[in-house]
């Protein structure tokens, strides 16, 4: 009797990940990629209300203003800068390096013998 016929066997889960580990590392990276995506636009979100409940809550004070007005430019201005980093960076990867068709799924180069 076969220890297989008694225990059954292993399968390993169902993964979106790719088995060839370039092509794991190009879905890693892209996964990088949208999670900072999500990340700051959550961050500038947060700070961004965080700065509105400032302005309500001033009460009229001038410098209590300044602040909340400095908090929601930084978070629109941080924003802006994400844009232009991921632009600059699919700009990069797609129509000079030719890494991938697309800003979010990556192949990455391996040199064949």
């Amino acid at each position: 009797m076969n220890s297989s016929d008694i225990f059954g066997t292993i399968k390993p889960p169902i993964s979106s990940i790719p088995s060839e580990p370039t092509a794991a590392f190009g879905s890693l990276i892209s996964a990088g990629i949208q999670l900072f995506i999500f990340v700051s636009a959550l961050a500038m979100l947060i700070y961004m209300l965080l700065g509105a409940y400032e302005w309500i809550i001033s009460g009229g004070d001038k410098d209590r203003l300044s602040k909340a007005q400095l908090k929601i430019t930084n978070a629109v201005v941080g924003l802006i800068v994400v844009i232009v980093v991921l632009s600059v960076f699919c700009i990069v990867t797609v129509n000079i390096l030719q890494i991938s068709t697309s800003c979010f799924s990556f192949t990455i180069p391996t040199l064949n013998p």
